[in-house]
C-alpha cells in the first residue's frame, strides 16, 4: 500500500512509454484487494450498531485478520517487493525519504509505515473483538474465561481501534492521491496489474525467490491452530451464564398467561416484590397457595440477576428496582428495542412486548444472544 513521501519537487512526466517490471505478484493483489473488501464490511456494518447482522461484521472482522495473518508469512516467504526485508524502514531510510530521496519500485518508507500500523490494528481489532464478543455476548473462544466488565471495557478499546483503521484508510486514500499525481503513474492500476514502470535511479532491492509451498504449509498449520483452540475453548464451561433449567412449579404457574422469564432478568429483591404481590399481578389476580409462592420465590431468588454474568442481567435486570417491576417497561429494555416498529409487536406472530420467545429463540434461558434472534417474516410486510 503505496504512501507519499514529502519530496521537495515531482518527478518529471515521461515523455515516451516506460519499460514496465512486474512488482506486486498475485497473492499481494488478491490481499490488497480482499482486504478492502473485508475492511469495508466490517466498517459498514460495525457502524449500523445493528445485532442482527453481528454475524455479518464479525465474519468480515476475522476474514481480515485471517488475511493479514496470511500476508505475514508471505511476507517472510513471498517474492522480492512483498518481503518484510525489502520495506521495513531504518531511521535513515525514512529521513532520506522525507528529504526527496530516491524512487521505490514497492512500498517507500512511509507506506511501509502505514502497512505494518494497519496490520497491527487490524489484527488488534480481531482479537478485542473476539474478547467483546467473549465477555459481553458469552460467545467464541473467550467466553470462557472474559467478564461482561472486562468486555464492557475492551470494547472501548476495539470502537478506538476501529477509528484508527478508518483514518488509515483515509490516509492511505490520500497518499495514493498524491504519490500518483508526483510520480506521474497510476498506482491504483499498478495494484491491479502489478506492473510498474522501471526508472532510470529507482531504489535496488536484492531479489528473493518465493517460497509458495513453505508459506501454504505454514498458513494451514495456523488455520489447524486456530481451530484447535476455537474447538477447545467450545467445550469449556462458560461461567457466569443464568440457570438454564426452569423450575418446574414455576414455569407452569406463570405459563398460563405469559412466557416464564429466566430469573436472571430481575433482581432478587424484585422477585420477591412480585411473590409478595401475586393477588395484584399487573391487574390479575394471580394468587397461589402459600407453600407454593414460598418455593418459587426461594427458586428465584437464588437465580436472579446478581447471579448471572450476562448483558441483560447487568444492562437490563440490575435497574428494574421499584414496582412495578416490569421488564418491557423499563428504559433499558425500550432503549434496546426502539428501532422494533409496534406492528411487530401487535402482530398475529408476536402479540406483545412480553413475548420475547416470539423473537429470541434462547428467551428462556435468559442469554439472548444476538445470533439467537428472527423476527417473524409475516409481521415485516
Amino acid at each position: 500500500m503505496p504512501s507519499p513521501g514529502i519530496a521537495a519537487k515531482s518527478t518529471p512526466k515521461p515523455a515516451v512509454t516506460e519499460p514496465q517490471t512486474r512488482v506486486w505478484d498475485i497473492f499481494v493483489r488478491v490481499f490488497h484487494w480482499s482486504l478492502v473488501l473485508a475492511v469495508a464490511i466490517a466498517a459498514a456494518s460495525g457502524l449500523m450498531l445493528e445485532s442482527r447482522i453481528l454475524l455479518l461484521h464479525i465474519s468480515a472482522g476475522l476474514a481480515a485478520a485471517a488475511l493479514v495473518a496470511a500476508r505475514i508469512v508471505w511476507g517472510f516467504t513471498g517474492t522480492t517487493h512483498a518481503r518484510f526485508a525489502d520495506f521495513v524502514p531504518s531511521g535513515a531510510a525514512i529521513r532520506a525519504h522525507l528529504a526527496g530521496g530516491t524512487r521505490h519500485l514497492g512500498h517507500n518508507p512511509l507506506g511501509a509505515l502505514m502497512v505494518l500500523a494497519l496490520f497491527a490494528l487490524v489484527l488488534g481489532l480481531a482479537v478485542s473483538g473476539l474478547l467483546v464478543l467473549g465477555g459481553i455476548d458469552k460467545s467464541g473462544p473467550f467466553a470462557p474465561f472474559v467478564s461482561f466488565g472486562a468486555g464492557s471495557v475492551v470494547l472501548g478499546l476495539h470502537e478506538v481501534l476501529a477509528y484508527g483503521v478508518l483514518a488509515l484508510v483515509a490516509m492511505h486514500l490520500a497518499g495514493v492521491v498524491f504519490e500518483s499525481e508526483r510520480s506521474h503513474e497510476n498506482l491504483t492500476r499498478s495494484m491491479l496489474t502489478g506492473a510498474k514502470a522501471k526508472r532510470p535511479g529507482d531504489h535496488e532491492s536484492r531479489p528473493r525467490p518465493a517460497h509458495p509451498l513453505l508459506a501454504a504449509a505454514v498458513i494451514v498449520a495456523l488455520a489447524a491452530g486456530a481451530w484447535a483452540f476455537n474447538s477447545a475453548q467450545a467445550a469449556r464451561p462458560v461461567p457466569g451464564l443464568p440457570v438454564a433449567t426452569l423450575d418446574p412449579g414455576y414455569k407452569a404457574a406463570c405459563s398460563e398467561c405469559h412466557i416464564a422469564y429466566n430469573p436472571s432478568l430481575l433482581p432478587a429483591a424484585s422477585w420477591s416484590g412480585i411473590m409478595a404481590g401475586l393477588k395484584d399481578h399487573f391487574g390479575e389476580n394471580a394468587g397461589l397457595p402459600a407453600a407454593e409462592v414460598e418455593a418459587i420465590t426461594n427458586w428465584l431468588v437464588a437465580h436472579a440477576s446478581e447471579t448471572a454474568d450476562t448483558k441483560p442481567a447487568y444492562r437490563i435486570a440490575a435497574r428494574i428496582t421499584q414496582p412495578p417491576y416490569s421488564i418491557t417497561g423499563s428504559r433499558s429494555w425500550k432503549r434496546l428495542h426502539d428501532d422494533i416498529p409496534d406492528a411487530l409487536f401487535a402482530s398475529r406472530a408476536v402479540g406483545s412486548r412480553s413475548n420475547c420467545a416470539a423473537c429470541h429463540a434462547d428467551a428462556e434461558t435468559g442469554r439472548f444472544s444476538p445470533f439467537a434472534i428472527d423476527l417473524p417474516k409475516e409481521s415485516l410486510k
